[in-house]
């Protein structure tokens, strides 16, 4: 009886741990790789980041200091097996303080492809922890994940991490996910040929995964798949999950909390080994899944150009009133994969709190965090702070998970998006494309606009963000819309009215009733602060938030002919 009695404890605590992650938003911000190697550095660090608005930090925690080497003048024998958690500790004792949620990332066996935070005694020792090799027989700074001894010391490693972290902070109040490893993937070769590599190759593909692949075919790897990179890079993605497997699977009977895996992006035209190999990529989400299923989320880090393009392939497609907790619901990864948007990389930049909220207006992420922000310039943490503040607004009235929306990001190549609401037609462009603000033809570069655009009920909005102008009509009405060139003082230039059709105006029409700035307090209460009209609406035209201004406006209309 007692034995079921704890059992249903353990249930309850799992049950609730997941429903208060299911509405928990993740402001959060990535330190930089060796900001809380010491007391004082986390002692230091995560004031600073409360202080920048964040309400959750990503915190790596090192196998390395975890299960160190003692000096030479101490001891000659390794330390392997004495384990130190003064670190994991501070971090979470001084969140706490701060009032602040860690996710911690476990830099095991391999960060950004290498294996260079494993302990001395790990790296000293290759012939019992081999490394990967390449085609031409190199071997690199990466274990290979074929290796049991590998992946035995990783997972003892980790399995005493989570037991710490459960003994600490039972009931998950200030850990709330875990990353295991980081960038997880090959480099200069698509593929380990270490020997103990080559033996698995030369291995039938397993059912497991030819059953999610939908291939009816079998054979070895090289049979089923071919022999070229792209074949070599599945046979590693399939490994590499299953690797990953054995962690997550023993996290989940140890502390069960929400659980992802991060991706170095296959950008810029490189082929595999180019870009680190067969890591939780898109294109290879259907393997990770099947061969990693106690894994949440694959979340993609986005450092390169075209962040909304990255972020589509991660992301749900479902509405906001549709989304469920993290992993179940269904991505846009080949219509098979169930995952849900979380950024736990992106440039810590001047366009951060416009990615931001782009993020959680387009995808309903779960959250979004700018990796280095502890590096930072204030020029650059000012925008994260900026929306921050916003979202907390949006978040406290409930709007992000009840309400449909969407999300702006625009710049000067990419100004505009016509959104249709039910035949509310949304024409939503850069602030710059406005002909009187002289920022937008000085030669400089535009920074990126972006907004959170909400429906609250018919002919009823909010848009929060920074660098947007959004005008609303009627489907008909679009459809009769004359283009016209204005003056820098928004009136039509001279003999562009002699252009506009003479057929007769058809259908109604849509106008502001109402652009007011507002904020929401703690209880999601909106409170008026000003109103927008007149030069502000541009007479009624729309409804704006200038670059470098940071807002929201809540925006009424009216329907007449």
């Amino acid at each position: 009886m007692k034995q079921l009695q704890t059992l249903f404890i353990g249930l309850l605590l799992t049950l609730n741990a997941h429903a208060q992650f299911k509405d928990f938003l993740i402001l959060g911000g990535e330190l930089s790789n060796s900001a809380a190697t010491s007391v004082s550095d986390i002692d230091d660090v995560l004031p600073r980041m409360k202080a920048l608005g964040l309400n959750t930090v990503l915190v790596p925690i090192y196998w390395e200091l975890m299960e160190q080497q003692k000096s030479e003048a101490q001891s000659l024998k390794p330390s392997e097996g004495q384990l130190d958690f003064t670190l994991v500790d501070r971090s979470i004792d001084v969140a706490r303080q701060q009032g602040l949620k860690i996710v911690p990332l476990w830099f095991g066996a391999w960060k950004n492809s290498m294996s260079c935070y494993t302990p001395a005694w790990f790296k000293r020792d290759v012939k019992r922890f081999p490394r990967a090799v390449t085609a031409e027989g190199k071997p690199l700074e990466i274990a290979s994940c074929f290796s049991d001894n590998v992946l035995q010391a990783d997972l003892k490693a980790f399995s005493a991490l989570m037991q710490h972290i459960k003994e600490k902070d039972p009931q998950r109040e200030v850990v709330i996910m875990m990353q295991i490893e980081n960038e997880i993937g090959m480099l200069e070769s698509a593929r380990d040929h270490s020997p103990l590599a080559e033996k698995a190759y030369r291995q039938p593909v397993p059912q497991t995964l030819l059953k999610a692949l939908g291939i009816k075919k079998q054979g070895t790897w090289a049979e089923v798949f071919g022999t070229d990179d792209d074949a070599d890079e599945k046979f590693m993605a399939w490994h590499y999950a299953c690797y990953v497997e054995h962690l997550a699977k023993a996290a989940r009977q140890i502390h069960d909390m929400p659980l992802y895996v991060n991706a170095a992006m296959n950008s810029r035209g490189r082929k595999p080994g180019e870009y680190p190999s067969a890591g939780p990529l898109a294109h290879l989400a259907d393997i990770w899944k099947a061969g990693a299923p106690s894994i949440d989320i694959l979340a993609p880090d986005i450092y390169d150009t075209g962040f909304k393009s990255w972020a589509s392939q991660y992301a749900m497609p479902l509405r906001p009133q549709e989304r469920l907790r993290a992993g179940e619901s269904t991505s846009g990864m080949g219509g098979k994969v169930k995952n849900r948007l979380f950024i736990p990389e992106s440039r810590c930049c001047e366009n951060s709190g416009v990615r931001a909220l782009y993020a959680f207006g387009e995808h309903q992420a779960l959250g979004f965090s700018p990796f280095a922000i502890d590096q930072a310039s204030p020029k650059e943490t000012e925008s994260v702070t900026q929306a921050y503040h916003l979202l907390k607004q949006i978040a406290n009235g409930k709007w992000l998970n009840s309400k449909l929306s969407w999300g702006l990001l625009l710049d000067q190549e990419d100004k505009e998006r016509i959104i249709d609401d039910e035949g509310v037609v949304m024409t939503c462009r850069h602030y710059f494309t406005l002909p009187w603000d002289s920022r937008a033809t000085d030669g400089s570069t535009w920074p990126e606009g972006g907004a959170m655009l909400i429906q609250l009920g018919k002919y009823d909005y909010l848009l929060a963000g920074s660098g947007v102008v959004v005008d609303f009509k009627t489907r008909t009405e679009k459809q009769q819309e004359q283009q016209k060139h204005l003056g820098e003082d928004g009136f039509a230039e001279a003999g562009s009215a002699s252009q506009a059709s003479t057929s007769t105006f058809k259908g109604s029409r849509l106008g502001l009733l109402s652009v007011d700035e507002v904020t929401i307090d703690e209880q999601g209460q909106m409170h008026y602060l000003r109103r927008h009209n007149g030069d502000q609406s541009h007479q009624g035209r729309h409804a704006r938030i200038s670059v470098g201004d940071w807002k929201i406006l809540h925006i009424q209309l009216y329907e007449y002919k």
